[in-house]
């Protein structure tokens, strides 16, 4: 299944049905009074949030929904029938925004919510509505209100917990392999991971957190270099931040420096998040560049010395992650010694995408 994360369409509300002049004919009524019907309000455009999706593929083949139009009034006073509303499922987490004006119209953090982004118009009224004392017979009527009209741009934001970030190659990909059920493409070439991957980590029975894992940064990503600056977007809801290092770097600080700063440039406020820095491939490493590579320092931010490959460190940087996730005051670096406050069923689901209808 392709990722999609970003779509634009085009939602019409249905336009609300026309006022009816009709006036009653019975037997033995020659004069009957005014019975016009209103008409039926039009169908609503409204998004719906579906757990059960994680991707905006649908809206890259279509991108034009229009919804019915109220029926017209009746006479002997029946109102037209409403048009049906619209119903689009996105993804949990994903950000509706007005295309013409960039204004947010909404956020989908939970299972079920939902926005009204085009309402129906209002059903005009039938001649009936118009009777007076002094005009018993009012031939007005009304028209029915437009229907509402816009350019909407959806954008997915993934739900994780925690993000992991580093250059290409670094390792990003093998350790969430590690630590979760997670399946991505492996391999040793750069940008291997073209879309971002979610991996639920299990910590004991009824407890665990979800893992991001977006492709490699490089230096001038914020500029649109790469394919990193695509999906930064996805960590901006993460909690925590697991700066991934590889020691086999020719200088892991200048990495964890570039990679500081193209997030700084992307959003200033990622670095108010929690961070974790993990360095990577110690199993490609002898004794001595191994213990030149424990002398690095990272900004007093704890650091962890891991192999994906052979396992080395992986437990703790596991703990350390639930121990950030856990504490009820995270600055911009991680206090140790607090200690981790129990969270339970917060397991995310990560399920395939369905079809909109």
């Amino acid at each position: 299944m392709k990722f999609v994360d970003h779509a634009r369409i085009h939602v019409q509300a249905g336009h609300g049905g026309v006022g009816c002049v009709s006036f009653r004919r019975e037997k033995f009524v020659p004069k009957g009074g005014p019975d016009g019907g209103n008409g039926g309000r039009g169908g609503s455009v409204i998004i719906r949030a579906n757990k059960q999706l994680n991707t905006l593929l649908d809206y890259q083949y279509r991108r034009s929904y229009k919804a019915p139009r109220g029926e017209h009034g009746l006479g002997s006073n029946k109102t037209g029938k409403s048009g049906a509303d619209i119903i689009l499922e996105v993804p949990i987490g994903t950000v509706l925004r007005d295309a013409n004006t960039s204004d947010m119209l909404g956020d989908l953090l939970n299972d079920g919510n939902e926005i009204v982004v085009a309402k129906g118009g209002r059903g005009g009224r039938g001649n009936a509505e118009f009777a007076t004392p002094t005009n018993q017979a009012p031939r007005e009527y009304e028209q029915g209100d437009e229907g509402g009209e816009r350019e909407i741009e959806l954008e997915l934001k993934l739900l994780a917990d925690v993000g992991l970030v580093g250059l290409p190659n670094a390792g990003k990909s093998t350790l969430i392999s590690v630590i979760s059920a997670a399946k991505p493409k492996i391999a040793e070439y750069p940008f291997t991971t073209l879309v971002p991957n979610l991996g639920i980590v299990r910590v004991d029975e009824g407890t665990s957190f979800v893992v991001a894992d977006i492709p490699g940064l490089i230096e001038g990503a914020h500029h649109g270099k790469g394919l990193g600056i695509q999906f930064l977007r996805h960590i901006e809801r993460t909690r925590v931040l697991v700066f991934l290092i590889d020691s086999t770097s020719k200088s892991p600080k200048d990495d964890y420096k570039v990679l500081m700063r193209e997030l700084k440039l992307f959003n200033p406020t990622l670095l108010e998040k929690a961070r974790i820095v993990a360095v990577t491939k110690l199993d490609l490493l002898d004794e001595r560049t191994l213990r030149t590579a424990k002398k690095a320092q990272f900004e007093k931010i704890p650091t962890h010395y891991i192999s994906a490959v052979s396992g080395e460190g992986i437990r703790k940087l596991v703990g350390e992650m639930w121990k950030a996730l856990s504490k009820p005051d995270r600055g911009r670096e991680l206090r140790a010694g607090a200690k981790p406050r129990p969270r339970r069923g917060t397991v995310r689901a990560v399920p395939r995408a369905d079809a909109v209808e």
